[in-house]
């Protein structure tokens, strides 16, 4: 059974040492566990932690989360677990940066959200985020959400290692 120290990150940690301590805890915490919002809350929690364990622009995210496909309403996406301010509770396919994800099924980095057109300002002390679609079976299920403080707080490491994460979160829960 996974503790809660697996939230605990090494003072002076890479990036990609994080990244591949998430990727391990998640493989530990999905073990078992399908349900959709337990993992993405687990993982809500690990990503801010690892973030925050991060020199700067990581330990200037300012949000960290998931939003979901909504099944009441089409190509629409609702807020699933995060970790930060209060947020947009939907957002319609193509509509800002997670909806451009949810759309194209691909993911977004944007290092000066003000530069993107049509961005949702939940929060304006974001600066840059990016945005990982989860994909099951050719569909757009989920998305990763995350914000940062100060410009260009991601880079292409952030990516790679965030689409494994959606990798295994499409396989692990039943959506």
């Amino acid at each position: 059974m996974v503790h809660a120290d697996a939230s605990n990150f090494e003072a002076g940690v890479s990036k990609a040492k994080a990244y591949e301590q998430i990727l391990e805890q998640a493989t530990a915490l999905f073990d078992g566990q399908r349900n959709w919002v337990c993992n993405t809350a687990n993982i809500a929690s690990l990503l801010w932690h690892a973030f925050h364990s991060l020199p700067s622009p990581s330990c200037e995210v300012n949000w960290a989360g998931f939003y979901v496909l909504d099944k009441t309403v089409s190509k629409q996406l609702i807020l699933g677990p995060f970790h930060g301010k209060v947020a947009c509770q939907t957002i319609a396919f193509g509509r800002g940066v997670c909806g451009a994800a949810a759309q194209s099924g691909k993911t977004q980095l944007v290092p000066d959200v003000e530069q993107f057109p049509g961005h949702i300002a939940c929060d304006d002390d974001s600066k840059s985020e990016i945005v990982v679609p989860i994909v099951k079976e050719g569909k757009v299920v989920a998305i990763i959400d995350i914000d940062c403080a100060v410009m260009q707080g991601f880079d292409e490491e952030d990516q790679q290692y965030l689409e494994k994460l959606a990798h295994l979160l499409a396989e692990a829960c039943d959506w």
